[in-house]
């Protein structure tokens, strides 16, 4: 048998491998800081063999709460993802597994490479309504690539998508995919509808050095990039300084921010609703917007989220609400689960990468419903 994680985005520490009854394994944390949860690991040489393994760390992770009613991922292709019975003891998360293959593959989530991340950004080069950027490069020296979908002019709203501030998050780089699947197909009517009112400004991954690393929430130094934004530097964090730089360049009227849940299993949405300059029409905006998508989607829902923050009480250091407060514009957090959806749930695949870019598309569709009302 033979266990690695040395790949683009992989994360685990093998601590004993002798005794396949247990295998023992450990999560890595983030460089330069306390966070981890992401793991992403290889298993070869173990074709029809029962094996048990245990990360023994695991109760000492980012979430614990994350760990109840999870199921692992597993895949022989990195294709498909299915999930396997997964037990926590408050302690050790421990799986039994016999693979089927000569290699198999388990991580936290269905993982989102960079490699893959380069294909998506590529996929749309030389589209005549798309304009590639790249806004500077990382701390690890990787690029922060910017797509552009329709011409900017003064009558038009700035509608931005970003993602994957959390590295460990992919289901945020998978939503992507099927934004970016969408906003390509000028024969959408949605997509027309909304190049028609806007240009919308897609950054598809925010975190790439966090991505690669195999790192949980943060970037390559451990800044937590979703806490950088009021004042983020090139020294911590570059990412959300040329970012936040070009949306004052361009303006904003719309963004999404999106985003991972460990602990909860639904599909929901968090606002701004404690920034000091809130107005009611943000506030009917955000109301508006979640019903759409509500409507749209019956993967979304309303019901579950996290609590509301009081009267000028939101953490400006956040993205949703420093940029809410910066632009009086509609911006919201778009949070996924790592699980399963509990209103549809799926035994094979839980949440997975094709329900996370159905999930966007339904979401450019509500877009596109409340253009007109945005500032």
């Amino acid at each position: 048998m033979h266990i690695t994680s040395v790949f683009d985005g992989g994360n685990i520490v093998v601590l004993n491998a002798e005794n396949t009854d247990d295998i023992q394994l450990e999560i890595r944390r983030d460089n330069q800081s306390d966070f981890y949860q992401w793991f992403y690991f290889r298993v070869s040489n173990a074709k029809d063999t029962p094996c048990r393994y245990r990360i023994s760390n695991a109760g000492s992770a980012a979430y614990v709460q994350g760990w109840t009613d999870y199921k692992l991922c597993a895949s022989y292709d990195r294709e498909l993802w299915f999930r396997i019975d997964t037990e926590f003891d408050g302690q050790n998360l421990r799986f039994s597994h016999k693979a089927e293959a000569d290699s198999v593959y388990y991580a936290y989530f269905a993982p989102y490479s960079m490699e893959r991340h380069a294909d998506l950004v590529s996929s749309v080069n030389g589209f005549p309504h798309v304009t590639g950027h790249v806004l500077g490069q990382t701390l690890d020296g990787q690029d922060l690539d910017l797509l552009q979908f329709g011409e900017d002019n003064a009558s038009k709203k700035k509608c931005w998508l970003i993602a994957r501030q959390h590295p460990g998050e992919t289901m945020a780089e998978w939503w992507m995919e099927g934004a970016i699947e969408r906003l390509s197909n000028l024969t959408d009517p949605v997509v027309r509808r909304l190049l028609e009112k806007s240009v919308i400004y897609v950054v598809p991954n925010m975190n790439p050095d966090g991505s690669r690393r195999g790192h949980l929430r943060t970037n390559a130094v451990g800044s937590n990039l979703n806490r950088e934004w009021a004042t983020p530097t090139m020294e911590k964090s570059p990412e959300v300084y040329l970012v936040r730089n070009k949306m004052d360049e361009l303006g904003v009227d719309f963004c999404l921010d999106v985003h991972g849940d460990e602990a909860l299993p639904y599909n929901f949405i968090a606002g701004f609703e404690g920034i000091p300059s809130i107005t009611d029409k943000m506030l009917n905006l955000l109301s508006t917007y979640k019903e759409t998508l509500e409507r749209l989607s019956p993967d979304f829902q309303t019901k579950y989220g996290y609590p509301i923050a009081p009267p000028g009480k939101a953490n400006l250091t956040m993205a949703t609400n420093q940029i809410a407060e910066r632009f009086k514009c509609l911006s919201m957090t778009l949070e996924m689960p790592f699980k399963d959806n509990a209103d549809l749930p799926d035994d094979l695949e839980g949440w997975s990468p094709v329900r996370s870019q159905h999930l966007a598309r339904e979401c450019l569709a509500a877009l596109a419903l409340i253009v007109d009302d945005l500032r």
